[in-house]
């Protein structure tokens, strides 16, 4: 049926038909290692994604807990501060009642005078 020659031909052909094929595939790529390489990059991009998302998260809880930190201690200063203003106005007021009282004087000052002055 077929003699040697037929099938070196037929081998000849299929090498030639398979070495075509190998130069299309490495010309324009391996269309399955295409594949892979494309399912491989959008895992490693959705990994990059959720990194750059968590790092971004974590920057903001740092800001936000810093940022507290500074109104807390802003916070604390301004009380220390209005507590501070009291206590100053309180000795004035005693020093201005003692000098009233060496003089033999009396300050008709009563608990809501008091309370006026130290809201203003």
């Amino acid at each position: 049926m077929f003699s040697i020659l037929d099938t070196l031909k037929m081998g000849a052909g299929i090498a030639a038909g398979l070495m075509l094929y190998h130069l299309y595939a490495v010309s324009i790529g391996y269309p399955s290692a295409a594949r892979q390489a494309r399912a491989g990059y959008i895992l490693v991009a959705e990994k990059t994604a959720a990194g750059a998302q968590a790092a971004e998260m974590e920057r903001q809880r740092n800001a936000a807990a810093k940022a507290g930190e500074e109104h807390r201690k802003r916070l604390a200063a301004a009380e220390a501060a209005e507590q501070a203003a009291k206590d100053t106005l309180e000795i004035e007021i005693q020093s201005y009642e003692l000098q009233l009282s060496e003089k033999n004087r009396a300050c008709a000052v009563t608990a809501a005078d008091r309370q006026w002055l130290l809201r203003h």
